[in-house]
């Protein structure tokens, strides 16, 4: 459950802070008169995320044996590689995002409806098809009934926190939020792999190489209460492959590479340009 709630509360915010900043920046404008617009556009993004999760969980609900093994380890891998890219780009601009957004409410007010229903529809359909497919991974994971429940919470928190920030002007530290939930959400993802690995060894796709590295199921069960919740948080399995403890390592090495500062490889241009 708390995956999904984490989740939804994730990207329902950005959904709430985006709808926020771009109504704030229309009054602002004083082009009350876009507002129906902007609620047009997103209701109708929201409406195609939610029928988006409902066919993809459709679909591997549907599947049978290997085809169904493929299919969510497929899922789980897309999710997690959305996810992550997610993260960074955030990370990235957490601190500009409401300045960014307000000069593009600026720029499509001045050209019409058709442009700010296009913005509306686009920014929050981003969100909604990424959150469809967090939780279609999370349903394959941790079940149906806990996914929703924990989405359905997020979502509340949500949109409780977005009309707060809407209505009182609230001086929330939006990196320092971004920041937090990206630590838990880099070990949601990592997880996913692993997970997805473990699906890829069940439908005989990718090897195991070894079948169990390890035994942890005697101290925690990955069927008891802590081995669940270690399991839908973070990918814990008592009895690994050694594929799926590459995958989780190989993650994290990924990651690393991607989050380095590139001072060092930007030395050499830097040189070049002062010597010419």
């Amino acid at each position: 459950m708390f995956p999904s709630f984490l989740l939804a509360l994730r990207e329902g915010f950005e959904i709430a802070l985006i709808l926020g900043i771009v109504l704030g920046a229309l009054h602002q404008f004083k082009r009350r008169d876009l507002i129906p617009t902007v609620q047009l556009g997103a209701t109708i993004a929201l409406l195609i995320s939610v029928a988006g999760g409902i066919v993809l969980t459709l679909m591997g609900a549907a599947l049978e044996g290997r085809a169904e093994e493929i299919f969510e380890g497929v899922m789980m891998w897309t999710a997690a590689g959305v996810l992550t890219w997610m993260i960074l780009w955030m990370q990235s601009r957490a601190h500009r995002i409401k300045q960014m957004l307000t000069e593009e409410v600026g720029s499509a007010a001045r050209v019409g409806k058709t442009a700010l229903f296009v913005l509306a529809f686009v920014a929050v359909l981003r969100e909604g098809i990424e959150l469809a497919l967090f939780l279609t991974a999370s349903v394959f994971a941790a079940g149906a009934s806990q996914t929703v429940l924990g989405a359905l919470g997020g979502l509340l928190v949500a949109a409780l926190l977005g009309w707060g920030l809407y209505r009182a002007s609230i001086k929330l530290n939006m990196r320092r939020f971004f920041q937090v939930t990206s630590i838990l959400l880099v070990l949601f993802a990592a997880g996913l792999v692993a997970h997805g690995m473990h699906e890829f060894n069940e439908a005989g796709v990718i090897p195991g190489i070894v079948e169990h590295v390890w035994d942890t199921n005697p101290v925690v069960d990955e069927n008891g209460f802590v081995g669940l919740v270690l399991k839908t948080l973070f990918g814990y399995n008592g009895n690994p492959s050694l594929s799926e403890v590459l995958a989780y390592l190989i993650y994290f090495v990924v990651l690393f590479a991607a989050t380095r500062p590139r001072k060092a490889a930007l030395a050499p241009v830097a040189e070049q340009q002062v010597i010419g």
